[in-house]
């Protein structure tokens, strides 16, 4: 049994390693240059490098292609590039036939690093390869090197330049061109050059042979384009599945007058061009940022009128990003005339399937636009913990906004003069506190999520995209919470920030007033700066086709993270409230240390030393710290931290802003006199309505009544 076992094995690693050798050229050295493991008709760049100071610095020294022609898998002799030579230098030397295999092996060792070209680069690449395939002296070793500089420049990332895509535009005239006379140039009836990113096929086949063809590029792991996974069928009635899912196919079928028998037969040429990418097209009209968009070309040539294809369908198999969902597409094939993508022919097909299908009446270059719809994680409701906290924090905010208007009131003219300063602020930052809270309860949560707007990618109608990305339009209450948000808790630091700056102007110069006119400075910076601070937010971030620039979808929060979901410094987020309350909290440390200082100071010759005194100056900063907000900067802590310092940070962080509200009534207003003795009135009185009450329900028990009468006396 293992030795059977070991024979299987045996046989199967000898199929693996057949496989692999039929399918890639080996690392090996050639000519003195070094090349690495290949697929079949890539080519290999060689490992040694121009050296520095040449126009070439760092570009491959070699260049050499993976082929078949001559049995097993095996480099081609390779091709050397000059150090010094420049795209420049290659253009200007395009008159001499003799050279041009050398470049444009040169051109294709320049372009070799895509993302090191700028736009010059490309435009001067494409017009050099351009001319290559139009020559007539161009041998197949010059297309093949072409093609595969074509290939290249379709990774390249540029900024969009007029003149770079008139140059790639013409280039793609030009492969079209060609993929209908490669076959004719190369006397055979098909023949086809495939590169990681473009595939040229060509065939010629006979019009009564045929009813339909169909050209097929299989999936593959790398996602490049392999020759193994492009199938040309040139003879079906109609789509059928190949052996393997398809990313991209096109069906081409000629009318029945083409196959009748009693006509003279008749060659036709067809020719199909597969692009990774639609860096060559670039269009005003949608916005592509995230997603790849194929682009498959059909080209036809033929005689007779009764030939032309009547009916061209296509599939498309979008990549959908993780965390999206495919939307919506439209079926389009670019109109040179406009220089843009158009609908017109073409019609749109079922994509329950996850195949976006497509039909046109003509053949060009079509593709598939699509967007797509992320995939929210909605924030949930709130947790017992913050619900109760908050419950707790609103409840003791109405009682100190209560008691301190009724207890401002009853005091004399003299005594509001003396303290109005510091009760509007302590009644600014308890009712911006208390607006927080309220519109945090009430609308944080998102309640018009996209996921409630239906789905379109089934819907029929065809017409061209705008962008790859859906973004419901906003429907403003969101993006209200959000603003509003934004102001209350701005406002609330900046009146904790006005407290403080207060107490230091009275504590440490001693004064027994204010400056003048602070009142109004207090009240403009206090609630105007907050709120110049978010309508300037609002307006440079804001659009209302894409609302997600300015707030968050999973819920009503100021923008923060980038489409990787990751922290974006460029976001609201950070430069509208972080680093504004990074500056008040930095300041109300500042603000507490100077006040600390002045309470703690102690008179040698008094007894101010005692234990109950410190605590007591303890007490008092604590209770300033609170005041002040600075419990909030263990928000920054839980931004910056993992593990088990994240969640204990988290917890202290959530306990303490939660219930901010209510650590403020207990220091600031249930410890003052004046709350203790209108609670003792208010107990007084309720004692009082009660005892008559209580008087008739126990008078059969003289002994409680005397207990009774004298424990309401006492309190």
């Amino acid at each position: 049994m293992q030795q059977e076992r070991a024979f299987l094995v045996a046989h199967l690693l000898s199929f693996i390693n057949l496989v692999y050798v039929e399918n890639f050229c080996r690392a090996q050295q050639l000519a003195g240059y070094s090349f690495p493991r290949t697929p079949i008709g890539w080519f290999a760049y060689s490992d040694e490098l121009c050296k520095v100071g040449t126009s070439g610095a760092g570009k491959p020294r070699a260049s050499t292609r993976c082929s078949t022609k001559n049995g097993p898998p095996s480099f081609e002799p390779p091709q050397v590039y000059l150090c010094d030579q420049t795209l420049g230098d290659i253009q200007q030397n395009l008159t001499s036939p003799a050279a041009l295999e050398t470049l444009a092996s040169s051109t294709q060792i320049l372009t070799s690093k895509p993302e090191e070209l700028t736009a010059e680069n490309i435009t001067t690449a494409a017009q050099i390869t351009n001319t290559l395939l139009l020559s007539p002296n161009a041998t197949e070793v010059v297309r093949v090197a072409a093609i595969a500089t074509v290939s290249q420049l379709l990774n390249a990332s540029v900024p969009d330049n007029s003149e770079e895509n008139s140059a790639t535009l013409e280039l793609t005239k030009t492969l079209d061109q060609l993929s209908v006379d490669l076959s004719l140039s190369s006397n055979m009836s098909q023949s086809q050059v495939v590169q990681p990113n473009l595939v040229v096929q060509s065939a010629q086949i006979a019009a009564a042979d045929t009813l339909g063809v169909q050209f097929t590029s299989l999936s593959g792991t790398s996602g490049s384009f392999v020759a193994d996974r492009i199938v040309l069928n040139t003879n079906t009635s109609t789509i059928v599945g190949e052996n393997g899912i398809s990313d991209a196919l096109i069906y081409v079928r000629f009318p029945p007058a083409a196959v009748d028998v009693h006509q003279q037969p008749e060659n036709v040429s067809l020719g199909f061009v597969l692009y990774q990418n639609d860096r060559f097209f670039r269009s005003r009209r949608y916005s592509r940022r995230r997603v790849t968009v194929r682009v498959l070309s059909a080209t036809f040539r033929g005689q007779e009128r009764r030939t032309v294809p009547q009916h061209v369908e296509m599939q498309f198999r979008p990549t959908v990003l993780e965390g999206t969902a495919l939307f919506h597409f439209a079926c389009v094939f670019w109109d040179y005339s406009l220089q843009d993508w158009s609908t017109a022919g073409c019609s749109k097909g079922d994509a329950s399937d996850g195949l976006l299908r497509c039909f046109c009446n003509h053949t060009t270059n079509f593709a598939a636009l699509w967007s797509f719809r992320e995939n929210y994680e909605y924030a949930e409701a709130l947790d017992v913990i913050s619900i109760v906290g908050l419950s707790f924090s609103v409840l003791g905010l109405v009682v100190t906004i209560i008691h301190h208007l009724k207890d401002n009131f009853q005091r004399k003219s003299r005594d509001r003069e003396t303290n109005k300063n510091s009760k509007l602020a302590l009644l600014s930052i308890c009712v911006s506190l208390l607006a927080f809270i309220l519109t945090f309860l009430s609308g944080a949560v998102n309640s018009s999520r996209q996921y409630d707007s239906p789905v379109e990618v089934y819907k029929q109608t065809n017409t061209v995209l705008d962008s790859d990305e859906h973004v419901e339009p906003d429907g403003g209450s969101c993006t209200a919470v959000a603003a509003l948000l934004h102001f209350f808790l701005l406002a609330t630091f900046l009146w904790n920030f006005l407290y403080g700056m207060q107490l230091v102007l009275l504590f440490r110069t001693m004064r027994q007033n204010l400056p003048p006119h602070w009142t109004s400075i207090s009240v403009t910076v206090g609630w105007g700066v907050p709120a110049i601070a978010m309508a300037s937010t609002l307006g440079i971030s804001y659009r209302v086709d894409d609302p997600l620039g300015y707030r968050q979808e999973e819920f009503c929060w100021l923008a923060a993270l980038d489409k990787n979901k990751q922290f974006d410094f460029g976001k609201p987020m950070f430069w509208g409230f972080l680093l504004p309350l990074a500056l008040i909290l930095i300041s109300n440390v500042v603000l507490l240390v100077l006040t600390s200082l002045t309470i703690c100071r102690t008179d040698p010759t008094l007894n101010s030393t005692r234990p109950s005194s410190l605590w007591k100056k303890f007490f008092i900063s604590f209770s300033l710290a609170m005041l002040l907000g600075l419990s909030w900067t263990m928000g920054y802590l839980v931004l910056v931290t993992k593990g088990p310092a994240h969640l204990v940070f988290s917890i202290l962080f959530c306990v303490c802003t939660t219930t901010q509200g209510f650590q403020i009534f207990v220091l600031f207003t249930a410890r003052t006199a004046s709350f203790r003795a209108s609670v003792s009135t208010s107990v007084e009185y309720v004692s009082s309505v009660n005892i008559p009450l209580r008087n008739r329900v126990y008078k059969l028990q003289r002994s409680w009544e005397t207990y009774s009468s004298e424990f309401y006396r006492d309190l």
